[in-house]
């Protein structure tokens, strides 16, 4: 039994997972799923009398997955934990938890935070999940990464389509704020750290294949690329309530 939990809890040496394969695919594919459910039966679920228990539910599920990511360090020593790249200092870590009391509180401040910083930062982890290269479905890793990053998107688009929250201009601009200090705290973070600390992929590329690969390793070009690549994520995040906005003017 040991044995088997060394296994599942660790990693692999060589490469387990790749990106744009069925072990890729398959769980945005399952939360895609559920999305167009809650959108299906939105009115159902309002008047849903356990419907809180839904909410709890999802918030159970965000800080499980998120505190679990440090219970597999703690019983796997070899892995961790290791201050270098493995402090709170990430943007899905945080949306995981904002978004588990924005679920149980209906908080719309958090909702904000939870709805830019998901499609202008988690994002990227979904389309290549370069932190799971040695962990693929047979390891816990794997399952602990889709269970935290797509139920933030799950819980995002549920209090969308349930409790029918949106984002605006001032929360645009609180939530972008919110990101440069976090990225404020992460370049200070890598420099303090020194060799080897990349919190937010701002001091180097990955060893493992990302979307980022692409940016030069000179900083002030990464950071200035990374910087207008966020910028066009909120304003495309933005976009879609924007443009209802400005047609509900024109019928007044």
């Amino acid at each position: 039994m040991l044995k088997f939990f060394n296994y599942f809890l660790g990693q692999g040496e060589k490469v387990e997972f790749t990106s744009f394969s069925i072990a890729h695919f398959l769980p945005i594919l399952f939360a895609a799923a559920i999305i167009f459910l809650i959108y299906l039966f939105r009115k159902n679920l309002q008047n849903f009398k356990h419907e809180a228990a839904l909410r709890y539910l999802l918030a159970f599920v965000l800080i499980i997955s998120e505190m679990s990511y440090y219970w597999r360090l703690i019983a796997i020593p070899s892995l961790g934990p290791n201050p270098i790249d493995h402090l709170p200092i990430t943007v899905c870590g945080w949306v995981a938890i904002f978004a588990s009391y924005m679920v149980i509180g209906k908080s719309q401040t958090l909702f904000d935070l939870c709805y830019f910083w998901s499609f202008a930062g988690s994002i990227f982890a979904l389309i290549t999940p370069t932190v799971i290269t040695y962990t693929g479905p047979t390891r816990f890793r794997y399952y602990q990464f889709w269970a935290e990053h797509l139920v933030i998107f799950i819980a995002v688009f549920y209090m969308i389509f349930v409790h029918k929250m949106r984002p605006n201009k001032k929360s645009f601009i609180r939530s972008y704020v919110g990101m440069v200090i976090l990225a404020i705290i992460a370049y200070f973070t890598n420099n303090m750290l020194g060799p080897g600390a990349n919190y937010l992929f701002m001091a180097k590329p990955e060893s493992t294949p990302s979307i980022l690969d692409i940016l030069p390793p000179n900083f002030a070009l990464r950071l200035l690329i990374m910087a207008s690549a966020i910028t066009l994520l909120f304003v495309i995040a933005y976009l879609p309530w924007y443009i209802i906005d400005r047609k509900n003017a024109k019928k007044q």
